[in-house]
């Protein structure tokens, strides 16, 4: 359970005395795969941490239309709003596997860090790096086209798993959708259109990187260059 602890930011710097504390007061829950973990407007008990499995958190608009705002993998944590801030779940958790949770309830929790203060302060630079790492993760998908989205999330991904000639989606491609802000005919044709162009090679849902160079650039300006040369 500790080498877990080490994976989920802000916890990764903990000595190990420090982890135990934490640990001591958490409660591993089992999910099973589509089993709802929180719904939205929902009491909040605390926040979770992903050991082993998948996690989606999502809205639904007033038309009944999921946005997957989050898809959360093993040292991945999620619900913090209702934790700091002392208010309800703002959205959906819902497992997309069978899945092994740690929660850490609210009162307990602030409980151990108002004894521990340190604990606090040893939580916060984890916390604040993987904050900027979300930030420039948003910028990067909220201020270009979709084509822009897409390049950028495939290099994320193949950075997250270290491994930057070929990835594995592990989210089904209607909800790469949803999280990349598109329709799946949109991303269909842009994965198409990626391909034809030599940038990728798609087998289901594997995705091989064949030039990071125009990977990157379209990643960076947001649409092929072509595209832009016509816009110019």
């Amino acid at each position: 359970m500790e080498k877990a602890m080490e994976r989920i930011p802000g916890f990764n710097g903990l000595s190990r005395e420090e982890s135990e504390k934490i640990l001591s007061i958490s409660i591993l829950k089992k999910v099973r795969k589509k089993e709802i973990i929180f719904s939205d407007g929902e009491v909040g008990e605390g926040f979770f941490a992903v050991l082993r499995g998948r996690v989606r958190v999502y809205k639904m608009s007033e038309e009944g239309r999921e946005v997957i705002l989050h898809v959360c993998g093993p040292g991945d944590h999620f619900g913090q709003v209702s934790m700091f801030a002392g208010k309800n779940y703002p959205a959906w958790a819902q497992a997309m596997s069978d899945s092994e949770l740690l929660l850490f309830p609210r009162r307990a929790f602030l409980d151990l860090l108002s004894r521990e203060p340190q604990i606090a302060l040893s939580m916060m630079s984890g916390l604040s790096s993987k904050m900027r790492e979300l930030t420039l993760q948003v910028e990067s998908l909220a201020l270009k086209e979709v084509p822009g989205r897409l390049a950028s999330y495939l290099i994320m991904l193949a950075e997250e798993k270290k491994s930057p000639g070929s990835l594995h989606l592990d989210i089904p491609k209607w909800q790469l959708a949803s999280v990349l802000g598109t329709t799946p005919e949109t991303l269909s044709r842009i994965f198409s259109d990626m391909t034809d162009r030599g940038l990728i090679d798609l087998d289901r849902r594997d995705v091989t990187l064949l030039d990071h160079t125009a990977l990157r650039e379209l990643a960076e300006h947001g649409r092929f260059y072509d595209d832009r040369a016509k816009k110019e």
